[in-house]
């Protein structure tokens, strides 16, 4: 039976209607820092670019970044950031990504800097994404998965099929007074002044082992290039007991990978409460860290929830009204 030009443009809108819904995501960050950080952002080789590279986020400023299709990549924030007087050149004195200016222009964050890391749509059309400290650690952060995917499974490091793994990730506690003297990065006299709050005067980050001594034992290189050689050391056992669910070294995959159905969007939040509630096994004591304290301004876990409850609501009704869409381009067919 012959279709009418109605019956075709009903199919094309469905399509151009649940493409989107299905492929891309939204990224919400907000700063609960006492100060001033700067986002970066790298996409990864292969992946389109994001709209944007790099930006200032004020405290308790929000800013939304949309994800292409299969987009994978990296976030991380920048402090202590400031323009050189004399030659207007932009520099932080954590996580600086080397461009000289406000936008990353497709640099990486130089370590030591908390990261967050993302590949979208990938095996089993998944989102795989992690905080990793592997790089070391500048910033507390929290990434908490808003609508979509909630329900959806993940895969372990064995590739074997993991429920429950659509869940809130990160590290929530400021670790770099409690970081050892030989990993500590204090802040340097040029760039106190940059960013009050965020440690000008003390410590600002917290090396990697890898990064500190540079030897194959702590990089998992040459002849500890494998999960059999390369073991939890010390340095990278402090990260882990202090945030167990943030990567702490290269083979850490298997507490530290999150999966969720593709579409989901996901709140990244840079110095959050820890007292936010959104899960639970952060065990700063034991590391010997003390909890944030009340220099960090908290948005409450309240309203995390309520956002996340109107985000998963709107999400549903999305799904519903394509889903009607497709049904009926489909009958139509």
């Amino acid at each position: 039976m012959a279709r009418s030009p109605a019956d075709v443009a009903l199919c094309s809108l469905a399509l151009l209607l649940l493409l989107p819904a299905a492929w891309s995501a939204t990224f919400t960050m907000t700063n609960n820092c006492g100060y001033t950080v700067w986002p970066g952002l790298l996409s990864g080789a292969g992946t389109a670019p994001l709209p944007t590279t790099g930006f200032a986020l004020a405290h308790g400023a929000s800013a939304t970044v949309e994800a292409p299709a299969s987009w994978s990549g990296r976030m991380w924030a920048r402090t202590l950031c400031a323009a050189d007087a004399a030659t207007g050149k932009f520099a932080c004195a954590t996580g600086d990504c080397g461009s000289g200016a406000v936008q990353c222009n497709g640099g990486g964050a130089a370590p030591p800097a908390t990261l967050a890391e993302f590949t979208l749509d990938g095996s089993g059309g998944l989102d795989f994404f992690d905080v990793s400290l592997v790089d070391g650690y500048n910033v507390p952060m929290l990434i908490v998965p808003q609508g979509g995917g909630g329900g959806g499974a993940g895969r372990n490091g064995n590739g074997s099929a993991d429920a429950g793994k659509c869940m809130a990730t990160g590290c929530l506690v400021d670790l770099n007074g409690a970081c050892p003297a030989d990993l500590r990065v204090m802040a340097a006299s040029t760039t106190a002044g940059a960013g009050a709050g965020s440690g000008a005067g003390g410590a600002v980050a917290c090396r990697s082992a890898c990064e500190a001594f540079g030897t194959p034992q702590y990089c998992c290189s040459g002849a500890y290039g494998n999960p059999n050689t390369c073991k939890p050391s010390t340095y990278s056992q402090f990260f882990k007991t202090a945030c167990p669910r943030a990567y702490s070294y290269a083979y850490d995959d298997s507490t530290s990978t999150f999966t969720c159905a593709t579409g989901t969007g996901y709140a990244i939040t840079f110095c959050p409460s820890t007292t936010s509630g959104k899960y639970s096994g952060e065990n700063p004591q034991a590391a010997g860290v003390q909890p944030t304290n009340g220099s960090m301004v908290y948005l409450g876990g309240e309203q995390l929830a309520t956002g996340d409850a109107s985000s998963v609501t709107v999400s549903r009704a999305s799904r519903l009204l394509l889903a009607a869409i497709a049904a009926v381009a489909v009958a139509l067919l």
